[in-house]
């Protein structure tokens, strides 16, 4: 028996109307760290408050989207000295299913989640383990409550395992900022342009790219 921690982030939106600005996807990244990783927890810390002392405000954290390219280059060596195992789950919005399209958008996120949650769980823990899953709250106020369900309810799926869900802001987690970068790298190569960070530093760590629906 042993505890595992999952750390998740989604990318894209939930729009499948084709709304102009709209994401192609929409999936999960999945940081996991074994039990016992305050170092890596506490490195994380120490780069952030060395980024401070240095005149980069981070009063909210690291999000690879928004970040600079000096910073970017400093959280990547970090994440390639920890290594965490890296997966993802991409669901191209074009190809969604008809009934998806008519249940809404809480039922893409569910559906996402089960596609990437359901076997990621079974290979990273064991019968009897406990795996709490880290998830990063969705920036969507108005179905905020309903995530919140879909969410602990494909968690509740996985039998023979204690899952213990949270649904945190990623500012305060390390590990879901972790999971952002790794999904940010992955969706880059996925689109086909540049991630000078890839290889090196994501890639060791990746164990899936996962496209049911196919690619753009």
């Amino acid at each position: 028996m042993a505890d595992l921690f999952m750390y998740a982030d989604e990318t894209g939106d939930l729009d499948m109307a084709g709304t102009a600005g709209a994401s192609r996807y929409f999936g999960f990244g999945t940081a996991v760290f074994a039990d016992g990783h305050g170092k890596e927890l506490w490195e994380g810390l120490q780069l952030r408050c060395d980024l401070e002392s240095r005149g980069v405000r981070l009063p909210r954290g690291f999000h690879a989207k928004n970040d600079s390219h000096a910073t970017r280059s400093e959280v990547f060596a970090l994440i390639q000295a920890q290594r965490p195992r890296f997966d993802t789950t991409f669901l191209l919005k074009a190809n969604a299913y008809r009934s998806i399209r008519e249940a809404g958008p809480v039922r893409l996120y569910k559906v996402a989640w089960y596609l990437h949650f359901k076997e990621i769980a079974r290979q990273v823990s064991h019968p009897g383990d406990r795996l709490f899953v880290i998830v990063g709250s969705l920036q969507t106020n108005n179905k905020r409550d309903a995530i919140r369900h879909a969410l602990e309810d494909v968690c509740a799926q996985v039998d023979d395992r204690t899952i213990v869900p949270c649904i945190w802001d990623a500012p305060s987690s390390w590990g879901i900022q972790v999971a952002d970068y790794g999904l940010w790298a992955v969706q880059r190569k996925l689109e086909g342009r540049t991630c000078s960070w890839f290889d090196l530093c994501v890639k060791p760590g990746l164990r899936s790219i996962f496209a049911p629906w196919g690619r753009a």
